[in-house]
């Protein structure tokens, strides 16, 4: 049992912690953009939202308890990504980001698109699961091992941020325009990539 505990961990964990997987890592980049490693506390807020809300998705689609078109999931994940950097826009003027507890309009939004993102996941998992007894614990153990990949790259993230922020001569305000434009662009052309008939 911990043998399938360790290699589903492993799957989840390289799943979303690799290039392949630059949809959801971008996503990940975008919602951390705008926070200084000193607002550590908020972004485990934002996490856990998003967190709450892939977990209930991929869950329920992998218990086939909801079921949706898949190209409709992968045109909306870069959806997410573009709606979060518009965010961002609005928020690169603020400083410290300001909101009520884990109840903030940030915390909200990550906690829909982890809904959107968990069907993403759920994809990729339903493809390696076979009628096997251990569902539950692979299923858990998958979620997991996102759950690191995940935390590795906010910690990376805000590394980053606190780089180009803290030690170099950069404003805040420039980093999050600067990263929140490059993000955009790709979700951006994902979404064309995709193409609109995705939605019908």
């Amino acid at each position: 049992m911990s043998s399938v505990f360790f290699n589903y961990l492993q799957i989840g964990f390289h799943h979303i912690f690799n290039l392949e997987a630059y949809d959801h890592m971008l996503f990940v980049l975008a919602m951390c953009a705008v926070y200084s490693a000193s607002e550590w506390r908020r972004v485990i807020a934002l996490v856990t939202s998003f967190t709450i809300g892939h977990s209930i998705t991929l869950a329920l689609a992998v218990f086939e308890v909801v079921k949706f078109k898949t190209s409709l999931i992968e045109f909306l994940i870069p959806v997410t990504i573009l709606l979060t950097c518009l965010f961002n826009f609005t928020q690169a003027n603020k400083g410290k980001q300001k909101g009520m507890g884990f109840w903030s309009m940030n915390n909200f939004f990550a906690l829909a698109f982890g809904l959107i993102h968990g069907m993403g996941f759920s994809n990729y998992l339903k493809s390696l699961l076979g009628p096997g007894k251990n569902i539950v614990l692979e299923l858990f153990a998958f979620n997991v091992g996102i759950e690191l990949g995940q935390l590795l790259i906010v910690l990376i993230v805000l590394l980053v941020n606190l780089l180009f922020t803290g030690i170099l001569p950069i404003k805040k305000r420039d980093w999050v325009i600067s990263v929140s434009s490059a993000a955009g662009a790709i979700a951006l052309l994902m979404i064309f990539e995709q193409g609109f008939s995705a939605v019908f």
